[in-house]
């Protein structure tokens, strides 16, 4: 039987703590003369209250060290709790959204895929604002310390090749994440106020520099604005591009560079082929532009960077709608959306390594089949890949597959077309942000789906983020079982 009191325990605080940071969209409100901070003080004692209650209720639990089926629920439950609690803020407040559309913005903040219900964000309170651009930074952190500490333990999606690497826990994983939370907190930090301090001088207004730096490091993608980044075209695209890119990599390199190594963040090569494929798509897609519609090179050269980092990375800012590009640069857009940066990083999607592991298969069974007495085995970064690690890569790949297509389906049978059911299905597993199309494009917004379509978007943002099996496994007997 399965002790549910450190789950409890954990998530209660989580939920407080939550309840707590709604004070500062609250103070935000409060100086704005807006009269919107009655909301966050409702919303921040009700969390508060609930998550303090929960924690007491659970206070004799051991967190010290959880079971592998204690781990599973909780990695799940806290992603799924948070926004149940982040969501009250947009349901009371001017805006008056339905129980579906808060839930919708809560969950998309929380994942960081930063797919939005809400049009007019230019007239929204400044404190619910910041309010979803904080969802985004907690989700941000908080998805680095799950890639570092739980998926490696869980061996989820070939995660455990990192085992070593996210410092093992033997055992006792609360209190190590919590050690690692706490050396990626200050990285974290340092990233953000770097990227709000080159925002602020760009240009940017304070408001809207501190949102878009949270959104930023976090690969979230929410803006202040319905133009997202369009309204910041120039010199801001570039050192957007930069901190996305910086927000993509390994922490664990960061953490190595503090403490004095600075080699592996030059050898690591997820990084290398992370940053060879976003030169690579960036340069081939600026070439097209100049071709396609005799654009300038530095234009097309900061448009092409700018908005192909954003949907690698998954953050999903727009700068332009890039669907006027023609239907090559859309196509390119829809792949480069399903790759997705480094393991251990705020990124989402398949992750780079993934498929560096399966190129490296590939190769080994061609090499078998040209010389059938030879041995050859994939190799990631020089070290041969165990037979665990690789089937849990292939798994995962099936899955997603399988996960895409069935999404794909369910959301056209609700009546959307071809191409806003597809890139829906694509951009709410692998947390991209704009899907493709008219309806949910860069350059338009979730909200005209009807409810059972967003329903479905947010069970695939849910299962995406947290790559696949984590939550899969609690849905067999087995689970139960053990």
């Amino acid at each position: 039987m399965i002790d549910f009191r450190p789950v409890g325990h954990v998530i209660g605080l989580l939920v407080t703590a939550l309840g707590a940071s709604m004070i500062v969209p609250m103070m935000i409100d409060i100086l704005s003369g807006n009269g919107h901070w009655t909301v966050f003080f409702n919303a921040s004692a009700v969390s508060m209250l609930t998550g303090g209650v929960l924690a007491m209720a659970t206070a004799n639990a051991n967190t010290r060290a959880l079971s592998l089926q204690q781990t599973f629920l909780l990695t799940t439950l806290v992603w799924v709790s948070l926004p149940v609690f982040g969501a009250i803020p947009f349901m009371f407040s001017p805006i008056d959204a339905t129980v579906t559309d808060a839930f919708f913005e809560a969950v998309s903040g929380v994942t960081t895929t930063g797919s939005t219900v809400f049009s007019g964000l230019d007239e929204f309170p400044e404190g619910l604002l910041l309010w979803r651009s904080m969802l985004q930074w907690f989700g941000g952190i908080g998805i680095i310390v799950v890639a570092m500490v739980f998926l490696p333990e869980l061996r989820v999606g070939g995660m455990q090749i990192f085992r070593s690497e996210a410092f093992d826990t033997m055992g006792k994983i609360l209190p190590r994440a919590a050690e690692i939370a706490a050396q990626i907190s200050w990285i974290y930090l340092v990233l953000t106020v770097a990227c709000f301090l080159s925002y602020l001088t760009l240009g940017m207004s304070s408001f809207d520099a501190i949102n878009h730096a949270l959104t930023t490091v976090s690969t979230g993608g929410f803006s202040t604005t319905d133009q997202s980044f369009g309204a910041f075209q120039g010199a801001p695209e570039y050192f957007a591009s930069v901190f996305m890119v910086l927000a993509s990599l390994p922490f664990v390199r960061y953490i190595q560079l503090v403490a004095g190594t600075a080699k592996p963040i030059f050898r690591d090569a997820q990084i290398r082929a992370y940053i060879g494929v976003i030169t690579v798509a960036a340069v081939v897609l600026a070439f097209f532009q100049i071709s396609y519609d005799g654009r300038g090179f530095e234009e097309s050269l900061r448009e092409a960077l700018f908005n192909v980092t954003s949907i690698i990375s998954g953050t999903g800012y727009a700068s332009v709608d890039y669907q006027l590009w023609g239907a090559f640069a859309m196509v390119l857009f829809f792949f480069i959306g399903l790759i997705g940066g480094c393991a251990g990083s705020t990124c989402c999607s398949v992750k780079i390594f993934r498929y560096q592991i399966l190129v490296s298969a590939i190769w080994s069974q061609v090499r078998r089949i040209h010389s059938p007495h030879g041995v050859f085995a994939p190799k990631f970064e020089d070290r041969r890949v165990s037979e665990e690690v690789l089937s849990s890569v292939m798994a995962f790949f099936v899955l997603f597959v399988v996960s895409l297509g069935v999404l794909a389906v369910a959301l056209g049978l609700t009546g959307l077309d071809f191409v806003t059911a597809v890139s829906g299905a694509a951009t709410a597993i692998g947390n991209i942000g704009p899907g493709l199309g008219p309806v949910i494009g860069p350059s338009g917004y979730f909200g005209p789906l009807n409810d059972t379509a967003k329903w479905l978007c947010i069970i695939g943002m849910l299962v995406g983020r947290l790559e696949l099996m984590a939550v899969y496994v609690l849905f067999t007997v087995q689970f139960w079982r053990g």
